[in-house]
């Protein structure tokens, strides 16, 4: 049995399938988990969806923002942004099975001693911390009232995490954390605005792994979200979102036995994109 590690999807179901036939992928024997960001901007999210759902039980998922969204725009809460492409799962016939099951997705696991996330983990959580608050949301995300919580999602603010939050301004920094951040301060203060890479970090910020004492560090982790980050496989972190839907690549991390202390000895599998870049990365 293998498991494989997959980076942000967002669509691009052709490179999915040939990224799948690339490992010999196997339901019967493997599992894979996708790290977010399974639909929107790619031509294809419609399709993603039904594969790796039908793949239930050898395959999971985590919520990026991008899926978040989704969820979002389907209940009425936001408005579609003109560079969506999720006009096909919003008007198909299983859509409402389609977002049953994506609603049920984890914002962050831990598999055979990784710590997996979409974005980010702040400096001030543990690994055991940072999947106590990803329940935290799945409990609001999967209530009957879900929707008057989405309502509440959005913003920038709180910036930092405090443990004394409660209500949607605790959970909005959890979500904020787990799917958006990129560059945070060293005591945890978060910075949305800029995309590029860990070299542009504005003054006082850093990427989010570089921050000194950070207490998840004895935890290898693994992560998306950031396409313009570049190749990133260190001991302590593997970044997978290799920009498929901007005309980059498809990765997928085989995971070993010793990759479990040492994310250097995780294996890389990637394809190339088929198709022409698209707007709006982000």
């Amino acid at each position: 049995m293998a498991l494989y590690l997959i980076g942000d999807i967002q669509g691009c179901d052709d490179a999915l399938q040939r990224l799948l036939a690339e490992l010999a992928f196997s339901p019967s024997r493997d599992r894979l988990i996708a790290l977010g960001d399974l639909v929107n901007r790619g031509p294809a999210s419609l399709a993603v969806l039904r594969r790796l759902r039908a793949l239930e039980g050898a395959a999971e998922a985590l919520l990026g923002n991008h899926d978040l969204h989704l969820l979002a725009v389907a209940a009425g809460v936001r408005a579609p942004h003109r560079n969506d492409t999720l006009h096909d799962i919003l008007t198909a016939p299983d859509r409402d099975a389609l977002l049953q099951w994506l609603r049920q997705r984890p914002l962050a696991l831990m598999t055979d001693g990784w710590l997996l996330v979409h974005a980010g983990v702040l400096p001030d959580w543990t690994a055991a911390q940072t999947l106590a608050l990803a329940g935290e949301v799945q409990v609001r995300l999967h209530a009957s009232d879900y929707v008057e919580w989405l309502r509440t999602m959005y913003g920038n603010e709180p910036a930092r995490w405090d443990d004394t939050l409660d209500g949607p301004a605790r959970w909005r920094v959890i979500v904020n954390a787990l799917t958006r951040l990129r560059f945070c301060s060293p005591d945890g203060a978060m910075e949305f605005a800029t995309k590029d890479g860990a070299s542009s970090a504005p003054p006082g910020y850093l990427a989010w792994f570089d921050v000194p004492g950070r207490r998840s560090a004895d935890t290898p982790i693994a992560f998306g979200h950031w396409s313009t980050l570049g190749p990133l496989q260190r001991r302590d972190v593997l970044a997978l979102d290799s920009g498929c839907v901007w005309g980059g690549q498809l990765s997928a991390a085989r995971l070993s036995a010793d990759a479990r202390h040492d994310a250097r000895r995780a294996e890389i599998i990637r394809v190339p994109c088929r198709q022409a870049q698209v707007p709006g990365r982000g």
